[in-house]
């Protein structure tokens, strides 16, 4: 039987090239480390980044180069954690409970742990596959796609920048459960045509249902099929104007849990521009169960690295407490600052 690329399969192959045009060829090779946990001992770092594993930037033979197709993520999701930031305090049977201005966000963990920031990677794989797919269908080249998504392995980790090796493959249905486990609920209320106020509750996982196929012999992973959840298909596919945001390559060698937090933080409220955001509330939308003193302390070591992608981090003080300043590297000095509440 000959193998026949689908379209979908096809944007997938065009994605996994187009973040390879990003590296640099010269990057040194180390093998994936795992993220220190918030309770651990500090220890000097020289930068948030690690280097990008062995064959990052090798192409595909038969992926067309020119395409340029960006990593994206859900905009209405990037300034609250909807997921753990510590790697080794897997937090099983736990919920974080997130105060909006119309309403409230709970993430609650299942018995095997809650789903964490690098477990993510996947949701982001999917919303970036659904938007370049909705991109072409618009366009007439492909049909509309579905919420079944049907990535390899190898495509899996070469999007989300891993090394490919025996344990990343182990790891696999222990990361797709911790996501289908993970539910999301959210809560908004608005006032309706005749002046009542309406309540609006919807939960789900953030994976829907996953389909693994390995041979019993060795374990070796033979297909892959995800279900995306209904609410990032209505954002991505079924909203008329997608609020997605593109995320730099290099969000995926973020090593710290909060790094990757305040990417996504910074990607949300400062854009190409500025913004300032007081600790206090970071630290309450960051999920993190340290206390505050201590999580001050790991915002300010990471502020003192200072490699965040795109982004340049300062403190300063404000009116109630510490601000964290956040700028574009490509900003201009007549942008004004997005504020966010004391």
């Amino acid at each position: 039987m000959q193998n026949q690329q689908t379209p979908l399969d096809r944007i997938k192959s065009m994605a996994l090239c187009a973040q390879r045009k990003h590296l640099d060829d010269n990057d040194a090779t180390v093998p994936l480390q795992a993220p220190k946990s918030e309770n651990q001992p500090e220890v000097a770092m020289a930068s948030m980044l690690r280097h990008a594993p062995a064959g990052d930037a090798q192409r595909d033979l038969f992926a067309p180069p020119m395409w340029d197709i960006s990593t994206k993520d859900s905009q209405s999701m990037m300034d609250v954690a909807v997921f753990r930031l510590s790697k080794r305090d897997k937090r099983p049977g736990e919920t974080i409970h997130y105060e909006l201005a119309d309403g409230y966000i709970e993430v609650k963990a299942g018995p095997d742990g809650m789903a964490s920031v690098w477990d993510y990677d996947i949701i982001l794989m999917a919303i970036s596959y659904l938007t370049e797919a909705m991109n072409r269908h618009r366009e007439g080249r492909c049909e509309m796609p579905t919420r079944l998504i049907r990535p390899s392995v190898m495509e899996i980790l070469k999007f989300c920048r891993r090394p490919v090796g025996g344990r990343q493959y182990e790891e696999l249905e222990s990361t797709l459960d911790r996501l289908k486990n993970t539910t999301l609920k959210i809560v908004r209320t608005r006032k309706g045509r005749n002046g009542r106020v309406i309540r609006m509750a919807e939960g789900e996982g953030l994976l829907s249902n996953y389909r693994v196929l390995s041979y019993a012999e060795n374990g070796k992973v033979a297909s892959v099929e995800l279900e995306v959840p209904n609410w990032i298909y209505r954002e991505v596919v079924q909203a008329q104007q997608p609020e997605i945001l593109t995320i730099h390559p290099d969000y995926f060698l973020i090593e710290p849990g909060i790094g990757r937090y305040l990417y996504r933080l910074a990607r949300r409220v400062a854009g190409r521009g500025r913004a300032r955001w007081s600790f206090k509330l970071i630290y309450e939308r960051s999920g993190s169960t340290g206390t505050f003193k201590e999580f001050c302390r790991m915002l300010r070591k990471q502020i003192q690295i200072n490699d965040l992608p795109e982004y340049v981090l300062t403190e300063e003080p404000g009116k109630t407490g510490p601000m964290l300043v956040i700028v574009n590297r490509e900003a201009s000095i007549d942008d004004k600052p997005v504020e966010s509440e004391e």
